[in-house]
């Protein structure tokens, strides 16, 4: 039985089922089995066994290392030890939040400034950014027009133009950076 907080495995083939947008009587057909077993399954009436399993991720396109990495108990709070610090082209203040957001819609960093510093000219790409400074102030370069963003401002852009930020003060600049898809 799952922990509070956790997912079932029929809960878990019931979010893919339904993500995919698949009925249950879709994903019996393609899995071989019936849409009575699928929802037996789904409400944890049933046990499994590793045969109709595999066959009920294979129809759902689904990797078994992959249902199994976490399934049952997804990470919701991230501590300071889970940080990741990352230098990305001589930017060195730059920690990844949320470790492996490549499964996730948004990527949340935390970048550190220096005086002079700043990240890489990045080209178009697609997605959405926002960044909220938390000290100092820092300037978004957004498309060749810069744009000073202090202390408790925010900035919000598509990515559909080259950017940067990039920190001319004498003190640190300190921002929550958030990138939707991932690209960090």
């Amino acid at each position: 039985m799952a922990k509070s907080g956790e997912m079932s495995i029929g809960e878990r083939i019931k979010v893919l089922r339904q993500a995919k947008n698949l009925t249950q009587e879709e994903l019996a057909t393609r899995a071989g089995l019936t849409k009575g077993f699928i929802s037996q399954v789904e409400r944890n009436l049933t046990s499994l066994s590793v045969e109709s399993l595999i066959g009920i991720l294979d129809a759902l396109d689904e990797k078994p290392s992959h249902f199994f990495n976490g399934a049952f108990d997804e990470k919701i709070v991230f501590k300071l030890k889970d940080r990741v610090d990352l230098e990305i082209e001589g930017v060195k203040g730059f920690r990844i939040l949320v470790p492996a957001a490549q499964n996730r819609l948004l990527d949340p960093a935390l970048l550190e400034l220096g005086m002079g510093e700043r990240t890489p000219e990045e080209e178009p790409h697609e997605g959405e950014e926002f960044g909220f400074v938390l000290s100092g102030s820092v300037e978004l370069v957004l498309g060749g027009k810069p744009q000073k963003v202090k202390k408790g401002e925010c900035f919000y852009y598509k990515a559909s133009r080259k950017h940067y930020i990039i920190n001319k003060r004498n003190a640190t600049a300190v921002l929550l950076w958030v990138s939707s898809p991932p690209n960090f």
